[in-house]
């Protein structure tokens, strides 16, 4: 049995169900349930608040760990990442009222910044040589400067919209975060075996992400020209219809270039085009 910590509540909680239920591992989280195990995998999932996650696996309370990167990056506990995950993306930005100019980094010289993440914002400011009055709170940290708490902060940034809503303005992104999986550096033969078959389903659900199976009747004369503004996987899959001088060709597009070579593909003669969502992708 292999168990694994996730956050027991907020977008990050809510894309890690979702990414497990995409691999087929059947969890029901009960409220005021800390420890749930799979119908149909050989997995419990551990509900933690995000903080206490990298620790719970670093000293073997979990085997592995969904947790943000911005956590694992300021709690530096002694656990290797594995994957990261690509959801539940933020980054952890120096924020100050809107109303100040601001010239450059020099601005906080001597200044009170608010944050949950000291290790970070500390690691930050003395390799740039600045000195700052860092002051630590948990919980609405935006709101330091308008109380007076702080002259900025130090916070996780996602859409912005927290910022404005108090009067702040983004000045300086300090790092990129995004859900990672972290994993005990002494799992036995038997957990690291349950972990193979976790991420192979893990990246059977990663690989299909954005990406179109798209089919389409097109004139065989024009199958060259077709076959050159495809950018499939490997060479599409080409079969002959009962009209003569039609085929029908099968491949698969990824969703950032998907209108582009669909008018491409009419402006060459195809019709017919069907395009189906992909749920799982075994490379």
């Amino acid at each position: 049995m292999l168990r694994i910590a996730v956050q027991s509540k907020g977008r990050l909680f809510e894309e890690t169900m979702t990414l497990l239920q995409e691999a087929d591992i059947k969890i029901s989280p009960k409220k005021r349930i800390l420890l749930e195990q799979a119908s149909n995998f050989p997995i419990e999932v551990l509900f933690l608040r995000d903080d206490d996650i990298p620790q719970s696996v670093a000293n073997g309370v979990a085997d592995l760990g969904i947790v943000g990167e911005n956590e694992y990056v300021e709690r530096k506990e002694d656990a290797e990442i594995i994957r990261r995950l690509g959801f539940s993306k933020c980054r952890l930005s120096l924020a100050i009222p809107k109303e100040v100019d601001y010239p450059g980094l020099s601005w906080f010289e001597g200044r009170k910044v608010a944050t949950s993440y000291p290790g970070i914002l500390k690691e930050f400011m003395d390799k740039n040589g600045v000195k700052t009055d860092i002051h630590v709170i948990t919980g609405s940290v935006e709101i330091a400067p308008g109380i007076n708490l702080a002259d900025a902060i130090f916070d996780i940034v996602s859409s912005g919209s927290t910022l404005v809503s108090n009067s702040l303005k983004e000045v300086e992104v300090v790092m990129k975060s995004e859900a990672l999986l972290i994993g005990n550096k002494n799992l036995s033969e038997e957990k690291k075996a349950i972990l193979e078959e976790l991420l192979f389903r893990i990246e059977a659900v990663k690989a299909a992400e954005d990406k179109k199976y798209v089919l389409m009747n097109a004139p065989t004369d024009k199958l060259k020209e077709i076959i050159d503004v495809l950018p499939g996987m490997k060479s599409p899959t080409i079969m002959p219809l009962a009209q003569e001088g039609w085929s029908s060709v099968h491949t698969v597009l990824d969703q950032k270039c998907f209108w582009d070579i669909i008018g491409k593909l009419k402006s060459l003669g195809a019709e017919g085009i069907l395009v189906l969502p992909i749920e799982k992708m075994i490379l």
